[in-house]
């Protein structure tokens, strides 16, 4: 990322939020994980709302970075890619940090409906590459035609949010729904167009 106060902040935002919860988060503690003063930080916010919501169009944009192009050519293969990118801490360690980010804003935001707005992005974004999937699959012939791209986005949406939010809660590994999603796709998506096994 560039090297600038802004992104200063906006990182400093990211570490002070991972560590401390938003709830008593000041602007005070966000200068206090950089050189500035708290002075400093209102040249660039007018106030913590507005620094959230910058913040928050940092995270969408890492997010939909992440995730807005999956790897694979076929439908079932993307979906696999986008699943393992959700889902699996492995490769990346830092997930955690940001769900914690995530869990973080997304309680304060029946309160808050700037950040709703933007959390709402989120979701959609997630939604719509979801059913994408889904239905270019069924379109190819990948899944079952009892795939129904909507309501099964709407499943895998839903249950993916729910792993985050019990990886940062309760530390609940969201590796092992991996797998289980795996299995569910398997059941559920591929129908008869499941792999024979060799006999």
């Amino acid at each position: 990322m560039a090297d600038d106060p802004a992104t200063e902040i906006l990182e400093a935002t990211y570490r002070a939020l991972c560590e401390q919860g938003y709830a008593d988060l000041t602007l005070r503690d966000i200068a206090a994980e950089t050189d500035r003063s708290k002075a400093s930080l209102y040249y660039h916010y007018d106030s913590k709302d507005q620094l959230f919501v910058a913040f928050l169009d940092e995270l969408y944009e890492r997010f939909t970075g992440r995730v807005g192009s999956p790897d694979g050519e076929t439908p079932r293969e993307q979906l696999e890619s986008l699943l393992q990118a959700l889902l699996t801490t492995d490769a990346d360690p830092s997930l955690r940090e940001f769900r914690t980010a995530m869990l973080e804003l997304t309680a304060q935001a029946p309160y808050n409906p700037t950040l709703q707005e933007r959390l709402t992005e989120f979701d959609a974004f997630l939604f719509d590459q979801l059913r994408e999937i889904l239905a270019a699959g069924v379109n190819t012939g990948d899944f079952d035609d009892s795939v129904e791209p909507v309501r099964d986005a709407e499943f895998l949406t839903t249950t993916i949010v729910g792993a985050h939010t019990r990886h940062v809660a309760i530390n609940q590994s969201s590796d092992r729904l991996y797998a289980t999603m795996t299995r569910h796709i398997e059941r559920r998506l591929l129908g008869d167009h499941r792999p024979e096994v060799a006999q």
